[in-house]
């Protein structure tokens, strides 16, 4: 029977091999780490997308029964059209809810159940004289 013991030095072949692989795993760790940064829900930039999408459909309109359905549609597709830009990995679910100002007060809550690490939530009120608007966009990392 031949020896299994090879005349090589195991202790310096495993020291560069784990220098090989410490230099391989740090630019991935660096990576993942901005790539973390660049995929978080940044609430401020909702907001401002929320923003937009309302005053943009809104504008100065005085409220209209007949036209909610459209103004909450245009709204909710405006925010989802450029949520998509943004080119972070969420799911999003935006809702918006128009009221006409009559002297009674407009209520909402939210409540969820996830990893505040990645996933997100934004509501967003914009009032004029004759309604109020409430736009809220739910992000979920994916």
């Amino acid at each position: 029977p031949t020896p299994l013991n090879n005349s090589t030095d195991t202790s310096t072949r495993s020291k560069s091999n784990w220098e090989e692989r410490r230099e391989r795993i740090r630019p991935l760790s660096a990576g993942m780490v901005e790539d973390q940064e660049e995929n978080e829900f940044v609430k401020e930039q909702v907001e401002e997308i929320v923003k937009n999408a309302i005053t943009k459909t809104l504008g100065a309109s005085q409220y209209n029964k007949d036209r909610v359905g459209i103004w909450t549609g245009q709204i909710i597709d405006d925010c989802l059209k450029e949520l998509s830009k943004l080119n972070k990995p969420f799911k999003y679910v935006v809702t918006s809810v128009i009221m006409q100002k009559n002297g009674a007060p407009m209520h909402s809550g939210l409540a969820a159940y996830w990893d505040n690490k990645t996933d997100g939530t934004c509501a967003f009120q914009v009032g004029t004289d004759s309604m109020d608007c409430i736009t809220t966009v739910f992000a979920a990392m994916i």
